[in-house]
């Protein structure tokens, strides 16, 4: 009941807000994958041109939601079930609904089970939404790929425009929105809006062409973001700008200031010369092989592969970890490491089978060990993380190589994520006394 209340109110104050400011545009992100890299482009691409509310943080569920639109800190967990808490967030979100002053607002929205993103619609009517995948997620509440598209599309009738990513959307699912609102983004030859670019390496970023059906093609140059899968983030927030009309300039300029969210595909470096793709956010069956098609692009001599399992995939668990399995190429691999009961299972051993020195583990922390053993100084390796985030945590993985002037640019690394985490050097410490005996 007090949860009930709390967003209730704070879906008020939301309502109050866009009622007194009608020409507040508002950008929708939602999706299977890659909702926070493609808010956090849109955002950039459209901050120099706007005045912007767009990345107060990176919680998208239903009573942080209306405190990042309005510009409000969400309170931390050891504070959510005070009652003076919310009246400080109401007081302030009251303040926010009158007297906020910005153009733009860019709001990632996220879900856990059915019927999550049309509560939204109940409140919300985005300018334009942005859909950037419909693939297997939170399966166990889902348990169809329709009942996840039917979800992800529920803003498509309140909004004004809706853009989806062609790539990695069956084309089925556009039968929940209106063709006239409809503006497809990605490498599909049908795309409004993509990107030509060659990349001889995506550790160095993108150069080539926007094109847009509306305006032409552009030359662009310097993209940072890392894989093609981050790089449709880019399209998103080049398509959104043309759409609330920045010209080729601000477009351009845009481009090369976007930049992965952490954990996301970052760059970092690492000991023994090597480099990290860090992409330790979390993980889906889609997001890991995106993340391994980019790692078999990169130029070396020694790529590894540290894995650890993908949660939240219900009954489609086994077969969504078969098929990242298939994706592990022993042309391309050196080495995989693998962490937890089910990439141990189901990742393993098909990679053994493949022809791969495969090192099981049990702990983020073994298995960065075990990455920085086989790390070869003379052959340039580059390092892929992998994994999902409940209980598995590889960022924790990552600081056994990074170097500790990186460690900022990690996810959760938070007092609070910390004291969640502490009972991975706990298992570790025990296992090590084992060890001893």
């Amino acid at each position: 009941m007090f949860k009930w209340f709390v967003k209730h109110r704070l879906e008020g104050y939301v309502k109050k807000y866009f009622k007194r400011h009608p020409n507040t545009k508002l950008v929708a992100v939602v999706g299977s994958v890659g909702k926070t890299t493609t808010k956090r482009a849109v955002a950039t691409m459209l901050a120099s041109s706007f005045k912007l509310q767009g990345d107060v943080s990176d919680f998208n569920e239903q009573i942080a939601v209306p405190c990042s639109i309005l510009g409000v800190n969400y309170p931390p967990t050891s504070e959510l079930r005070k009652l003076s808490t919310w009246r400080t967030v109401f007081k302030a979100c009251k303040h926010q609904a009158k007297d906020m002053d910005v153009a733009v607002i860019v709001q990632e929205l996220g879900t856990d089970h059915p019927g999550e993103i049309p509560h939204f619609a109940k409140y919300l009517k985005p300018d334009i939404t942005i859909i950037t995948a419909v693939t297997p997620e939170h399966m166990e509440f889902f348990k169809t790929l329709q009942a996840v598209a039917q979800e992800e599309f529920a803003l498509a009738a309140v909004s004004k425009k809706v853009m989806v990513n062609i790539d990695d959307t069956p084309i089925e699912c556009l039968q929940y929105v209106d063709p006239a609102k409809v503006l497809l983004y990605g490498f599909d030859e049908h795309a409004d809006y993509t990107i030509k670019a060659k990349v001889d390496d995506p550790l160095k970023g993108y150069s080539g062409q926007f094109i847009s059906k509306k305006n032409g093609a552009i030359d662009v140059k310097d993209i940072k973001l890392v894989g093609e899968h981050n790089l449709r983030a880019g399209i998103a927030a080049a398509g959104v700008a043309t759409e609330l009309g920045l010209d080729a300039a601000k477009i351009q300029h845009g481009l090369t200031q976007v930049q992965s969210a952490p954990g996301r595909m970052n760059i970092l470096r690492g000991n023994k010369n090597s480099v990290i793709l860090d992409d330790t956010y979390n993980s889906s069956p889609a997001a890991a092989i995106a993340a391994l098609r980019t790692l078999y692009e990169t130029v070396s001599d020694e790529r590894i592969a540290v894995f650890g399992g993908m949660n939240e995939l219900g009954e489609y668990a086994e077969q969504g970890h078969k098929d990242v399995a298939e994706f592990f190429d022993g042309t391309y691999l050196s080495y995989l490491v693998t962490m937890g009961n089910m990439a141990n299972k189901y990742f393993a051993p098909i990679a053994r089978a493949k022809g791969i020195t495969v090192f099981e583990t049990k702990t983020p922390i073994e298995a960065g060990i075990a990455a920085n053993k086989v790390l070869d100084p003379e052959k340039n390796p580059v390092v892929l993380f992998k994994g999902s985030q409940g209980g598995i945590y590889m960022e924790e993985a990552v600081k056994i190589i990074v170097f500790e002037t990186e460690h900022d640019k990690l996810v959760r690394q938070s007092p609070e994520w910390r004291a969640k985490k502490e009972y991975l050097y706990e298992q570790e410490f025990a296992d090590a006394e084992t060890d001893d005996e």
